[in-house]
């Protein structure tokens, strides 16, 4: 059985959990937010795969 990766795992939640805000703030109509959390979003899903990268590699 593998182990989990627990900082991994925070990280992808993380990422779920904006692109659900995304989702909050299209229902809200606040172009603001949306950006914010887009490129929250994208960054945090490129900070992980770099990562994960390093860790491989």
């Amino acid at each position: 059985m593998k182990k989990i990766d627990i900082p991994m795992l925070l990280l992808a939640l993380l990422v779920v959990l904006l692109f659900i805000l995304v989702g909050l703030a299209i229902a809200f109509r606040s172009i603001w937010a949306i950006i914010l959390c887009i490129i929250l979003a994208f960054s945090t899903f490129g900070f992980a795969m770099s990562r994960k990268k390093k860790r491989k590699g």
